[in-house]
């Protein structure tokens, strides 16, 4: 499963949405803010300050969520963060709520916070979710699709990836969780050079590989803690980020702190090609490395783009040829589940206003239509 950025930070990746939205073309107006500016500025203080807020009270300063992950049966959990608007320090306040297939609220909570304090994210599992743990392995639990809180074993003992295990956490340190006996634990035998890191459905993990001899990054895969195979990225180019699904995988290229292409496979590593064209305009890409989204749905085909920025989606499962996508809004965030589409558009600060067309947008037919989510009770 994808993950999902908002204000530069990482999030869990995403989601299943509620059919009851309104499609493109009737919902491209923005959201009333209840009164006027000043009346909202109040409640958001209000919100913030408040040592035991009310989840509906801080979904609604919020405005829009953080982040939205799915569990197998459809249920979603939604994030949310309001954070100070006048500095980066000061009270903060976040909340979760999970939603049935029909879009029905069954569990949700708040808390007080501060507004320097990383938000919790979590990540879609069999069963539930899992919250990505906080400062090492720290703050790690699951909820069930009811609400229901349970404990998760944090092991030091290396776990050999296999089908069904799940990523919760890239790097420092690198942690893989099996749903089967709610376990989370390092990814056994992970290079000591591996910088970046996917784990896939099949239990394949892809590591992006810099030695420290001065040769050429590689991508490595590994399963059941044996070595697969391994390729070199190609000449002049480092690796950036990584992602793989399905048999497909995918690499940004870099060079010069710009990105200038993808290293790309779709038959489980036996084969890749380079692509330095192919539909995206990657000189106009502006925001670094860091900020690009490289997402793999379900069939295979690519989703690149830019955190806040333009995105494009593979014409079909070759993942040779590049269309951009048309929004609804201008998105913070997007990323995949399955092979469906969500973005989230929002303030990219903490503001008491709201943006236009803010809110969790879903898309089934590879962004041709965007439909806007909307809880139903």
């Amino acid at each position: 499963m994808a993950w999902l950025r908002k204000r530069g930070q990482w999030s869990v990746g995403l989601v299943a949405a509620a059919s009851a939205a309104l499609t493109l073309s009737a919902c491209g107006q923005d959201r009333s803010d209840d009164g006027a500016s000043g009346d909202r500025a109040a409640k958001y203080q209000r919100v913030i300050e408040d040592p035991h807020p009310r989840p509906a009270d801080v979904i609604e300063a919020a405005g829009a969520p953080a982040g939205v992950v799915r569990a197998d049966d459809g249920s979603l959990l939604l994030t949310y963060d309001a954070g100070n608007v006048e500095d980066d320090e000061g009270p903060a306040a976040t909340a979760w709520r999970i939603v049935d297939p029909d879009g029905r609220t069954v569990a949700e909570h708040a808390e007080h916070g501060d507004a320097e304090a990383v938000p919790a994210a979590f990540k879609g599992v069999p069963g539930g979710f899992v919250r990505v743990p906080q400062e090492g392995t720290g703050g790690a639990y699951a909820l069930d699709v009811r609400g229901k809180r349970h404990k998760v074993t944090v092991s030091e003992t290396p776990l050999r990836t296999r089908p069904g295990d799940i990523l919760i956490a890239e790097r420092e340190p690198a942690l893989v969780y099996r749903p089967a006996t709610r376990t989370m634990a390092p990814p056994a035998r992970l290079p000591d050079e591996a910088v970046r890191l996917a784990v896939d459905e099949r239990g394949t993990a892809w590591s992006l590989d810099q030695p420290l001899t001065g040769g050429p990054d590689r991508v490595v895969r590994q399963r059941d803690g044996r070595t697969l195979g391994s390729t070199a990225v190609p000449k002049p180019y480092a690796g950036g980020v990584l992602a793989a699904r399905g048999g497909a995988a995918g690499l940004s290229l870099t060079q010069d702190d710009g990105v200038h292409g993808l290293l790309v496979t779709t038959d489980g590593g036996g084969h890749w090609r380079t692509i330095l064209g192919g539909g995206i305009p990657w000189r106009e890409l502006k925001r670094g490395p860091e900020s690009l989204i490289l997402e793999v749905l379900a069939d295979g085909r690519l989703l690149v783009g830019e955190e806040g920025g333009r995105y494009w989606l593979a014409d079909d499962r070759t993942d040779r040829a590049f269309h951009e996508l048309r929004t609804p809004a201008k998105f913070t965030s997007l990323s995949v589940d399955g092979t469906t589409l969500y973005g989230i558009a929002d303030a990219t600060t903490a503001t008491y206003d709201l943006v236009q067309g803010e809110g969790l947008w879903t898309s089934h037919d590879g962004g041709r239509e965007w439909r806007r989510y909307e809880r139903r009770g």
